[in-house]
């Protein structure tokens, strides 16, 4: 449709419009009595109304009486929260939600030298839970037995193999979350993970914010959206997230230099390998908005870069099959 068009087809409607409002003041005027007196002169204009004073709703009369309740008093007993459990350890940062038993987020950070070190053996870390939390919002071993879902790494173990101790930071439950095993943990997940660790070749330093979703899926029947996941435990206590999103900084490592941000959001799903990286890109407001966090609150827009415009955007899913399959023979006697 030309914009020439629309013009007339506006133009036609106002005409209409001045027409029909001509007609309904020429049939009111007609219906008034017709007086013979003609003035020999034009009335005296009335004089202008006198502006109205704004109308402001009278305000209560002051109470100075001292309140008779006390509604912080509560806190005498203790704060009921939410609280969300900051834990810094060595390779990680993370806020725990007690009401999902999984974390909040968990924030890393890598560099060429830290990937380089080789001080550590996943062989010797052991899952374990996180007495930090108080137990009864703790996640459990026994909560994933037999779930049909792995304890899925939001923080890799092979991010942090610079020393034991930091990668036994990544094995406490706090840093997990169930995660689909085949497809998506063992496969789709880890090349992202890879991809990550590669970023490192391009900015000498980056840092990882990753943790889980809970999205809204339209139910076919009624057509409403509505938030469902699934609950594993006895009792079921742990929440089973619909979705991961991680948030990249990868930064030039001048002072007050540019930083590219990248963020995606992964469906908790089977994920075909040749899918592209590209497909899971969200702009990071998407994800401040499905998770109520904020990342970048304090990053100037003039040093914000696009990652996916800085890097190529992609999984190697060849490369770290071969690199898992010699480093299982590597282990195996």
């Amino acid at each position: 449709m030309s914009k020439t068009f629309i013009t007339l087809v506006a133009t036609a409607s106002a005409v209409t419009g001045a027409a029909a409002s001509a007609a309904f003041i020429y049939a009111t005027r007609s219906e008034r009595p017709i007086t013979t007196n003609v003035p020999s002169k034009a009335p005296a204009p009335a004089p202008a109304p006198a502006p109205r004073p704004p109308h402001h709703p009278p305000k209560p009369p002051a109470n100075d009486l001292p309140a008779p309740v006390n509604p912080s008093g509560i806190f005498q007993y203790g704060f009921p929260g939410p609280i969300n459990d900051l834990a810094t350890r060595h390779s990680l940062t993370s806020s725990y939600d007690r009401r999902l038993r999984n974390p909040n987020w968990v924030a890393e950070h890598i560099t060429p030298f830290s990937l380089e070190m080789k001080n550590a053996d996943r062989k010797f870390s052991l899952f374990a839970e996180d007495e930090s939390i108080p137990e009864k919002f703790r996640g459990k071993l026994k909560d994933y037995f037999r779930s049909g879902y792995d304890r899925g790494h939001q923080v890799p173990a092979a991010d942090a193999q610079w020393s034991q101790a930091a990668m036994d930071d990544t094995f406490f439950l706090s840093n997990m979350c169930p995660q689909v095993g085949n497809g998506f943990n063992r496969d789709y997940w880890s090349h992202l993970e890879d991809f990550c660790r590669r970023l490192t070749r391009h900015y000498p330093s980056v840092r990882i914010v990753t943790g889980p979703l809970y999205l809204p899926r339209r139910d076919p029947v009624d057509n409403k959206w509505r938030v469902s996941y699934e609950v594993v435990g006895n009792p079921p206590n742990v929440a089973v997230p619909t979705h991961f999103f991680k948030v990249i900084f990868g930064e030039d490592g001048r002072e007050g230099g540019g930083v590219a941000l990248g963020a995606f959001v992964l469906p908790n799903a089977v994920i075909a390998s040749d899918k592209p990286l590209s497909d899971f890109e969200v702009p990071l407001e998407a994800v401040e908005r499905a998770s109520g966090l904020e990342f970048a609150a304090k990053l100037p827009a003039e040093r914000r870069r696009r990652l996916c415009e800085e890097v190529r955007c992609s999984v190697i899913v060849r490369e770290y099959n071969d690199r898992r399959k010699e480093l299982g023979a590597l282990r195996s006697p």
